[in-house]
C-alpha cells in the first residue's frame, strides 16, 4: 500500500522545481513558469496537472497545494469528478476490451493520488459524492489485479476508520459543551466548603500545563488543512453558480479550538475572581503564572497566550489590592515574551527556537510546537487577502498558493506530534467541563470581592447584582 511520507520539509523557499519533475508540462498549455517555478495558469491546465499517466505523476508538494487552494474555485466532489473523468479518458480506462497491461501501468500512480488525497484531505470524503467518485476509480484500477483489490480494500478502511474518528471526536465535544453549565448559582451561595476550585483539583502547575498540553495537541489533531482556506472562501469572480458556494465552510474543528482558547481565557479569570480571600486570589494568580511560564517552556503558546488574555481581562486587572500581593516579575517576563508590539516579534522569535527545536530533537517533548492559534490564522487571513487568487489574465495564481501551503503544511507537522505525558483524566475532566462565568459574571465576582472605585462600577455593580442575582 502506498504511503504517503510525514510533512518534513516538503517545502523549500521556492516552491515546485520544475527540472526535477519534467515529464507534460512542458506539452501542456495554460502553465506559467519564472525561473523553473511554476507561478500560475488556467484552472483546466492546474488540473491536468495533476491527473497521473503511465510516465508522469504530479510532485507531492502540488498536490498538496493544489488539494488545499482548488477549494476556493470548485468544491472538492467537481474536483474528484474532473480527475476521475481525465483519467478514465486519457488511459482510455472505459473501453470494452480493456487491456489488463495498460492498467497496471497507470495504476500503482492513481492509487497513489488516491492516497495522498484521502490521508491528508480525509474530511473532503464525508460528503457522499466524493466517496461515489472515489469507489468509481477504485473499481477501474482494482479490476486490473488482485494485488491493487486488496491495496483499495485498505484506503477505504483507513478512510472509514479515520472519519468514524472524527465523527466519535465530534460527539464528545458536543457532550462536553453540554456539560458545561452556567456558574451562576456558585456565585449566588460561595459555599466555601463545596466549592472547588483548580488547585484543590491540581496543586501542581506543571502537571496542569502538560494536561493543558494534552487538549491542545488533542484539538489541533482534528483540524483539517483545507479548514484555514475554507474559513475564507468567498465567491469566484469566473464562477456564475452562486449557489454552490453555500455548504463549503466547514471548519467545525477549527471553530472548536479557537472555543477551547476562550474556555480556557474565561475559566483562569473564573478560577481567580472567585475566591473570598484577597490571599487565596493572589495565590491562584502565582499558580497560573507558573502554568503559564511551563506552557511556554514546553513550547505549548496557544495555552500560554490564553491564561495571559484571561489575567489580563479587566474583572481581573481591576483587582489592584489582590495584585499588590503578588511577585509579579515572572509574569511581565511572560508578558514581554508576547508582547503584540512590531507584529508579535519576541513571539516570533520565541515559535522559530522552538520550530527548530522541533525539527532537531529526538523526543516528542521536544517536538512540541502548538503555535499560538489566533495570530496564525490571522496570518493566513492577511497572506490570502493581500493577494488576489485571480490574475488579470484569468490565471489561477499559484505564487500565493506555494506560500499558503507553506504556512498550511508547517502546521501540519506540528500537529502530527504525540504528546509525551501521561494523561491524567480527573485534570482533564475539570478543565474542560468545569463550570465558568461569563463576563456579566466575571464583572460581579470582582466587584463582589473588591468593591467598586467610582460611579461607572458601582452602578454596573448595582445592574448587575439586580439581574444576576435578582436583588440590589
Amino acid at each position: 500500500m502506498p504511503q504517503t511520507p510525514p510533512f518534513a520539509a516538503v517545502f523549500d523557499g521556492r516552491g515546485y522545481n520544475r527540472s526535477l519533475y519534467q515529464s507534460k508540462e512542458d506539452t501542456c498549455g495554460g502553465l506559467y513558469y519564472h525561473d523553473n517555478n511554476l507561478l500560475s495558469g488556467s484552472l483546466e491546465a492546474l488540473i491536468q496537472h495533476l491527473v497521473p499517466s503511465v510516465d508522469y505523476y504530479p510532485d507531492r508538494t502540488y498536490i498538496f497545494t493544489f488539494l488545499l487552494s482548488s477549494r476556493l474555485f470548485m468544491h472538492p466532489y467537481e474536483l474528484m469528478a474532473k480527475v476521475c473523468y481525465l483519467c478514465i479518458e486519457q488511459q482510455r480506462l472505459s473501453e470494452p476490451g480493456l487491456d489488463k497491461n495498460r492498467i497496471q501501468k497507470i495504476a500503482p500512480k492513481l492509487l497513489q493520488l488516491l492516497t495522498e488525497w484521502t490521508e491528508t484531505f480525509p474530511y473532503d470524503f464525508r460528503d457522499e459524492r466524493m466517496m461515489r467518485n472515489l469507489k468509481e476509480l477504485a473499481q477501474r484500477i482494482a479490476s486490473g489485479d488482485e494485488m491493487y483489490r486488496k491495496n483499495i480494500q485498505q484506503l477505504h478502511q483507513n478512510l472509514i476508520r479515520k472519519l468514524a474518528t472524527v465523527s466519535q471526536y465530534e460527539e464528545v465535544l458536543a457532550k462536553i459543551n453540554a456539560t458545561s453549565a452556567d456558574c451562576l448559582t456558585v456565585l449566588k451561595t460561595k459555599p466555601q466548603s463545596i466549592q472547588r476550585d483548580i488547585i484543590t483539583v491540581c496543586n501542581d502547575p506543571y502537571a496542569l500545563a502538560e494536561q493543558l498540553t494534552h487538549i491542545e495537541l488533542e484539538r489541533l489533531n482534528y483540524i483539517g488543512p483545507e479548514e484555514f482556506v475554507q474559513a475564507f472562501v468567498q465567491k469566484d469572480p469566473l464562477d456564475n453558480d452562486k449557489s454552490c458556494y453555500g455548504d463549503r465552510k466547514n471548519t467545525r474543528n477549527l471553530e472548536a479550538y479557537v472555543e477551547w482558547f476562550n474556555r480556557l481565557s474565561y475559566l483562569v479569570a473564573t478560577e481567580i475572581c472567585m475566591p473570598v480571600k484577597k490571599k487565596h486570589r493572589a495565590r491562584v494568580i502565582e499558580y497560573f503564572i507558573d502554568v503559564a511560564r511551563e506552557c511556554f517552556n514546553i513550547g505549548n503558546f496557544n495555552s500560554l497566550m490564553a491564561i495571559i488574555s484571561g489575567m489580563n481581562m479587566s474583572p481581573v486587572s481591576r483587582l489592584k489590592k489582590t495584585w499588590a500581593k503578588v511577585k509579579t516579575a515572572k509574569f511581565d517576563i511572560l508578558e514581554h515574551q508576547m508582547d503584540p508590539s512590531s507584529n508579535f516579534y519576541n513571539y516570533r522569535t520565541a515559535l522559530r527556537g522552538a520550530a527548530q527545536r522541533s525539527l532537531t530533537g529526538h523526543s516528542n517533548r521536544e517536538k512540541i510546537v502548538i503555535p499560538f492559534f489566533s495570530l496564525l490564522i490571522k496570518d493566513i487571513y492577511f497572506l490570502n487577502e493581500g493577494c488576489a487568487n485571480r490574475l488579470p489574465n484569468g490565471h489561477v495564481n499559484f505564487e500565493k498558493f506555494w506560500e499558503l501551503a507553506k504556512q498550511v503544511s508547517e502546521f501540519m507537522m506540528w500537529k502530527q506530534v504525540d504528546c509525551p505525558f501521561e494523561r491524567d483524566r480527573k485534570i482533564l475532566q475539570y478543565l474542560l467541563t468545569v463550570s465558568v462565568f461569563s463576563e456579566d459574571a466575571l464583572y460581579l465576582a470582582s466587584y463582589e470581592s473588591e468593591s467598586p472605585e467610582n460611579h461607572v462600577e458601582k452602578n454596573r455593580w448595582k445592574t448587575l447584582r439586580s439581574a444576576l442575582l435578582g436583588r440590589v
